[in-house]
């Protein structure tokens, strides 16, 4: 293995070249949700011995490469994991909110692609420039398909031969795929290329970037890029991103939690081919009995909760004013200051206001906490925690628990 440089880079000359990159297409419909992203433990299983002897490459020339990459042609498989270390299974997928309007069905895609923010998933995808792409998610006897070719988009669900059906305006990339879904609700992001660009992107002068020795994924040669906070604080320990040498395309992509273990998120190629897949992977027609879902037959709706938490944790700074929503801080430690409409919070403890068994069940997921603000209570995954005030505000981020304790003190002044 070679050494590489590893200079760091700046904020503003990561932002430059993210700012210019190509915007190469993929199979990215989904999104994090709020949370970020979906991901696996793939060290195993991607990686193989001997990791390849690649000339010498600075953080700087790497990400120009990610920037430049411009293969809008692919196909394979690549598997994905999270793990938030959630008390429940489930439990994050209850706190993405519904919104208003009809059901759209089990293929709708806001609520499958949601999935991928859980447990561990294999993907098949399929791209050929930014009017024709697929996604595939593969279970034990069944299948979950969402295809944008040209101005249609097609969801089958084959466990319960359900098909949602929306159009798609000409040249809308795979990105906007779920842009018509009800509720009007982007899904998670999922694959690697579309990880490393919101990683790129929030990188600033809070950021340290640098090349890490190489790696052999899916069969090919990569650089692998290391971001980490240069702030204490933040529950994020580092990301990496494996970079396929001759394309720039990023092949697997690794979100580390400061208190170490597993990977919280880890996604990667097993199988990748930068060829013009057929077109026939993209044709769909609905099979016959199937139940169909048309998008504008669908009454849409969103209400301020869902706008925060579908903008949560990528997009802070954009709803910054919002009415009732501040943003503390900045870089990796930034946290989101919520005012519950009316000042209220939990209810408290022989209140009345909550069975026992429930107030029982919410003390075991939070932790009790008090400061200058009060009192309240800390919930945590291992990557995003909150905080949420007897008197109804909320603090969460990807932050220490001590960290959200600290801005709630600060605002209390």
């Amino acid at each position: 293995m070679a050494p590489n440089d590893s200079a760091e880079t700046t904020g503003e000359a990561t932002s430059t070249v993210v700012g210019r990159r190509k915007a190469a297409r993929y199979i990215v419909p989904v999104a994090v949700a709020g949370v970020a992203a979906a991901t696996i433990g793939l060290v195993p299983a991607l990686a193989s011995t001997g990791d390849p002897d690649l000339p010498k490459i600075s953080a700087q020339q790497l990400i120009e490469n990610i920037a430049a990459s411009d293969a809008e042609q692919l196909s394979g498989t690549f598997k994905i994991s999270t793990d938030l270390g959630l008390p429940l299974d489930g439990i994050a997928g209850s706190l993405v909110p519904d919104g208003e309007g009809k059901d759209a069905g089990a293929a709708a895609p806001q609520d499958k692609l949601m999935e991928l923010t859980s447990g561990t998933h294999t993907l098949r995808v399929a791209a050929d420039g930014p009017e024709r792409q697929k996604l595939s998610i593969l279970g034990d006897a069944s299948e979950y398909s969402l295809i944008h070719n040209q101005g249609e988009v097609w969801a089958y669900d084959s466990k319960s031969d359900e098909v949602y059906h929306a159009e798609a305006p000409e040249g809308r990339d795979a990105g906007e795929l779920a842009e018509k879904a009800p509720k009007d609700r982007k899904g998670a992001s999922a694959t690697p290329k579309d990880f490393a660009e919101q990683a790129l992107a929030a990188a600033g002068d809070t950021t340290s970037v640098t090349v890490d020795g190489t790696a052999r994924v899916a069969g090919r040669d990569a650089y692998q890029l290391l971001i980490k906070p240069k702030q204490s604080g933040s529950t994020i320990g580092s990301v990496r991103i494996a970079v396929d040498a001759e394309t720039g395309v990023p092949l697997k992509f690794t979100l580390s939690a400061a208190s170490g273990g597993k990977a919280v998120v880890d996604a990667g190629f097993t199988k990748v081919d930068f060829s013009r897949p057929a077109a026939s992977t993209f044709a769909f027609t609905p099979p016959k009995g199937a139940k169909v879902t048309e998008a504008d037959e669908l009454e849409t709706g969103k209400d301020e909760r869902g706008a925060v938490q579908e903008a949560l944790p990528g997009q802070l700074a954009e709803l910054d004013g919002f009415e009732g929503f501040n943003v503390i801080g900045e870089g990796w430690t930034s946290i989101a200051e919520i005012r519950t409409p009316g000042g209220t919070g939990l209810p408290k403890a022989g209140s009345g206001e909550m069975p026992a068994e429930a107030q029982g069940f919410l003390d075991a997921l939070g932790d009790k906490v008090t400061g200058k603000f009060g009192s309240g209570t800390v919930f945590k995954t291992r990557l995003v925690n909150a905080l949420m005030t007897d008197d109804g505000s909320v603090y969460v981020g990807a932050v220490t628990k001590d960290a959200l304790v600290r801005a709630a003190d600060a605002a209390a002044k």
